[in-house]
């Protein structure tokens, strides 16, 4: 519920603190003293449009700040949560309008957009007046206010996730159905490439590892022909071995006749020999180390072309072949059994219908015999609130065709002033009087269902009798057991009933030179005095005075 409102420097108001609390709080005052200002200023801090003439005189900026006490689980709190604003204990509402006409909007301190802080001041108070163009009157909600007064949340909350099911069920037949068609006037074209890819059946990566072999092979029969061609000399046919073996030899028989001659040679000869053998050795080891087989390299070849040439035709890469491959399978296999499955899903997507249409019809049933009683229930209200020849009805049209996550109605509340003439929508056909009667009327049938926790009427009780006044007030009064009610009022038997007082004024400041706005808060043994005047007007008689005395105990009776 509102806590605090203050309001710097809005009109003729410079600067008001108000506390509230929970009950019936009136507003009391004379025509013209701002109580229209009062309303345009909370208004404001709610979300309501912004306008540069709202800043008092001589100022820069004005501002609106309302404080709230939320109950744990009350729906402000998720919104808090999607538009990402801390939730404490307390909701802080702040509007700034600056004197160029621009506005800046505040939650909890965060800066926010007027659509976020419009969305929660939706939910945390209904203002009714009698040109009220929001709450009750918005036939959007009129749905979702019946289905609340009828406790109807679960199975209206069941509709919509039968609504979602047969969405996603026709969805997935639509889908096939185009992965059908598709595939069928590609047929041929795919039944050819899947023959194709199968028998080319490559592979991921195949293409790197076949041109990292080729590219080795190919350095290999380069290198090979030097390594054979240095084996041939220290091997081969021409190789030194066999002459510097004999001269060895030789040189070794005639050792003993001059060794200090020969020895050298001889040594320095083996030396050669040995290094010989070993290079043949290694030339040997390298020559089957790059061996290689020439019709491989064909083969190596011959596969990468045909990868490449595959490539270029399909226009994709050569590792994305084999996906391509299986992809051109599955379509092939959407052909096949493509039928098969189209069908399943058709039959699975006419069972979501029929189960959604079985719900929707159910629930169209039920809201129908909860506005027969909501019909009922209002008009009994509307009798003492000098609209005992109107009518209060739901209009309620159910169409198939229009079936969506809510089912297949739409309820609009209409009404009937006067006997003979035609009923129509509430916004159009009733009065300014007649409509904020016909609000009030629905609010205490609703009660706290469906409803903000906050309700402000705006003399919704301009124009009637005492009667009908105190109908007003004893309904109002009721509204205040479940709700937190505000109503601005200019009738006694109205304010005899509330729960707390305030009376608004004009003060003069700077010696007449200018005037502000005050609202003070009526004490309980000021309250007769008050509602005196409300009574007799500038003179308060003594009259005046005990019938305002016999309100106030009767209120309390």
């Amino acid at each position: 519920m509102l806590a605090r409102l203050s309001i710097r420097d809005i009109v003729l108001i410079d600067r008001l603190d108000l506390e509230f609390a929970g009950g019936l709080a009136v507003l009391t005052g004379e025509t013209g003293a701002g109580k229209s200002i009062l309303l345009d200023a909370f208004a404001l801090a709610l979300g309501g449009r912004g306008d540069a003439s709202l800043v008092r005189q001589g100022m820069e900026q004005g501002q609106v700040t309302a404080v709230f006490d939320l109950a744990c689980d009350h729906p402000a709190r998720a919104l808090l949560a999607e538009h990402g604003i801390d939730d404490e204990d307390t909701l802080i509402l702040r509007r700034v309008q600056l004197a160029d006409g621009k506005t800046r909007a505040f939650v909890n301190d965060q800066p926010v957009s007027v659509q976020a802080l419009k969305s929660l001041g939706k939910a945390l108070v209904e203002i009714h007046g009698q040109h009220d163009d929001r709450a009750l009157v918005d036939a959007a909600t009129h749905r979702m206010l019946l289905d609340a007064y009828a406790g109807l949340e679960a199975e209206t909350a069941t509709v919509a996730a039968l609504w979602e099911a047969r969405r996603a069920a026709e969805q997935a037949v639509a889908s096939h159905r185009l992965d059908v068609e598709r595939a069928n006037r590609e047929a041929d074209y795919l039944r050819h490439a899947v023959d194709e890819l199968g028998k080319l059946a490559p592979e991921t990566g195949e293409e790197t590892a076949l041109a990292e072999r080729r590219a080795a092979m190919m350095q290999a029969e380069k290198i090979a022909g030097d390594l054979r061609d240095a084996h041939d000399a220290v091997a081969g046919s021409a190789s030194p071995v066999p002459a510097l073996g004999a001269s060895l030899r030789r040189l070794e028989r005639r050792a003993a006749q001059s060794r200090e001659l020969v020895e050298p040679a001889v040594r320095s000869l083996d030396a050669a020999l040995t290094a010989i053998d070993e290079a043949r050795l290694h030339l040997e080891h390298a020559l089957r180390v790059a061996d290689y087989d020439p019709l491989e390299l064909e083969r190596i070849e011959e596969r990468l072309f045909a990868l490449r040439a595959a490539g270029r035709k399909y226009n994709t890469p050569v590792d994305s072949l084999a996906a391509l491959a299986r992809q051109y399978a599955a379509d092939l296999a959407l052909i096949d059994a493509g039928a098969d499955r189209l069908a399943q899903l058709e039959k699975d997507a006419a069972a979501a219908a029929a189960r959604y249409r079985e719900a929707a019809l159910a629930l169209s049933a039920a809201r129908r015999k909860a506005a027969a009683k909501l019909d009922k229930a209002v008009n009994a209200e509307i009798r003492p609130l000098k609209l005992d020849r109107a009518q209060f009805m739901t209009q309620l049209d159910a169409d198939e065709a229009a079936a969506g996550p809510h089912g297949i109605d739409r309820a609009e509340f209409w009404v009937q002033t006067n006997p003979g003439t035609r009923p129509g929508p509430l916004m159009k056909v009733a009065s300014g009087g007649e409509l904020a009667r016909f609000l009030l009327a629905l609010k205490v049938v609703l009660a706290d269902r469906g409803s903000a926790p906050t309700l402000i009427f705006d003399e919704i009780d301009t124009g009637v009798g005492g009667a009908v006044a105190d109908a007003i007030g004893a309904r109002l009064a009721r509204l205040a057991g479940n709700l937190q009610v505000l109503a601005v009022t200019h009738a006694p038997q109205v304010a005899a009933r509330a729960d707390r007082h305030y009376r608004i004024a004009k003060d003069a400041l700077d010696r007449g030179r200018r005037v502000a706005t005050r609202v003070t808060v009526v004490a309980a043994d000021e309250r007769r005095e008050e509602i005196a005047r409300m009574l007799a007007g500038a003179e308060i008689t003594k009259e005046a005075r005990a019938a305002a005395k016999r309100l106030i105990e009767a209120a309390a009776a």
